[in-house]
């Protein structure tokens, strides 16, 4: 027997979750289908190493409208790691020590020539593609861009692997606009768009914030519930889900990452403009690693090169006996962040002085749900699939961090997007007043 509801969301990740939530407060009966044991998505809180480690998404800022209301909405506490106390970096093969500050006075001359024009081209985040002729910049990867500055070695690769830190992926694979993107969003300024993405988190994990959201919501949320197929017209679409129970409803929200859309069953297949990406993958194929070692020790940032299996560490937290480290590298086949041997050599490119007593880390890139880390466009897709990607088509819509405006691939674009398809989902429904009556 087939069940009905008003709206099924595809996913319990934070899009998803707001999505849910909007809805339910709107009367809408919601089923969210999530095909993991947990919700959250690509933002995890974990318990390893001793502490509540963030295995996905992580920071978050008050320049970031949308999760920064939804920590005001719940009261929720901001914290960071320690600060730096020294720095690491290197000069070809040759180590460099000094300060944060050093570090950052190093590759201030090349940020501020590479991003100098970000407002020419996005002079509005939120409309990322209102200059028509920003396609003549999308063409570029952000290599090819570096590459034009002409930088002394040292500069290089201190650019270069402070952009890793932030991309998660070979540089050659990453389109320049994704750095125009992130700037904008930080109203122009590279080093408040440095600190927007990389300092502040949740006192006590994002998974306060997706309990949150989850609670408030009030949705039927069914976890390990892996949708099988979808078929869809203008009006309805039926959902199989997990062991092949059926569900029909009004709307369908589909909140799955870029990389994984094709692989779903749908009927009618959808647009070029959707799985054309989705084909192509993200830019972004790096790995993200949790190390604890021996302490004391003193907080420090570490830079290589894109070329180094880890190219940016630092300290996340820190006491009296231990550390743990929190570490990035371009390309997660170069590393197996639970291989121990594997990390304390990658370590060694900085320093021979840390005992490494544990790691882990979680391999996105090979995780069936998700297949990337966070999203970084290839050179043209955003302005070949961008608008595609955010249209809904008939009964289905789609909400996701990787087709948000302001901050895509954050915490905060995920929650743009599910306000977004939520707006557009109650306006469709109460236009053709497809309800259930509710239970």
């Amino acid at each position: 027997m087939t069940e009905t509801t008003d709206v099924v969301v595809v996913g319990a990740g934070v899009a998803g979750l707001i999505t849910a939530r909007e809805l339910t407060r709107k009367g809408l009966n919601v089923v969210v289908l999530e095909a993991r044991d947990r919700i959250g998505g690509r933002t995890w809180t974990d318990h390893r190493l001793g502490h509540d480690l963030e295995i996905g998404g992580t920071w978050l800022h008050w320049t970031q409208p949308h999760v920064w209301a939804e920590v005001t909405r719940y009261g929720l506490d901001v914290t960071r790691g320690p600060r730096s106390e020294e720095t690491f970096w290197l000069a070809g093969d040759e180590v460099r020590h000094g300060t944060l500050e050093d570090f950052m006075e190093l590759i201030d001359p090349g940020m501020t020539r590479l991003l100098e024009d970000t407002m020419k081209w996005i002079p509005r985040p939120d409309q990322p593609l209102k200059v028509r002729e920003i396609a003549e910049v999308d063409q570029f990867n952000l290599q090819e861009m570096l590459d034009e500055l002409d930088l002394s070695v040292d500069e290089r690769n201190a650019n270069e692997a402070a952009w890793v830190g932030h991309f998660n992926g070979p540089l050659d694979k990453c389109a320049y606009t994704n750095a125009l993107r992130w700037t904008a969003a930080a109203a122009g300024s590279w080093h408040l768009m440095h600190e927007a993405s990389a300092i502040f988190r949740l006192a006590n994990g994002t998974r306060s914030l997706v309990n949150a959201i989850a609670q408030d919501a009030g949705a039927d949320i069914r976890l390990g519930s892996p949708v099988r197929s979808i078929e869809h017209d203008a009006d309805s679409a039926e959902i199989t889900y997990g062991a092949g129970e059926t569900i029909r409803a009004a709307r369908v929200v589909i909140t799955v990452p870029m990389n994984t859309l094709h692989q779903l069953d749908i009927t009618p297949a959808l647009p070029e403009g959707k799985i054309r990406p989705s084909l192509e993958k993200t830019g972004s194929r790096g790995v993200k690693a949790w190390i604890r070692v021996r302490g004391p020790i003193k907080p420090f940032f570490a830079y290589s090169t894109q070329h180094h299996p880890l190219s940016v560490v630092r300290t996340e937290y820190i006491n009296d006996t231990e550390a743990v480290l929190v570490a990035f590298g371009a390309d997660s086949t170069r590393l197996d962040v639970n291989d121990i041997d594997a990390v304390r050599e990658a370590l060694k490119v900085w320093r021979d002085d840390l005992e490494v007593l544990e790691t882990t880390g979680h391999d996105w890139m090979a995780d069936e749900y998700s297949q990337e880390t966070w999203l970084i466009q290839q050179p043209r897709q955003l302005t070949q699939y961008l608008e595609a990607q955010q249209q809904n088509t008939g009964a289905l819509h789609f909400a996701s961090a990787d087709y948000a405006n302001v901050w895509p691939c954050f915490i905060d674009g995920a929650i743009e997007s599910g306000f977004n398809a939520a707006r557009e989902i109650y306006a469709a429904i109460t236009a053709s007043a497809q309800l259930t009556p509710a239970t």
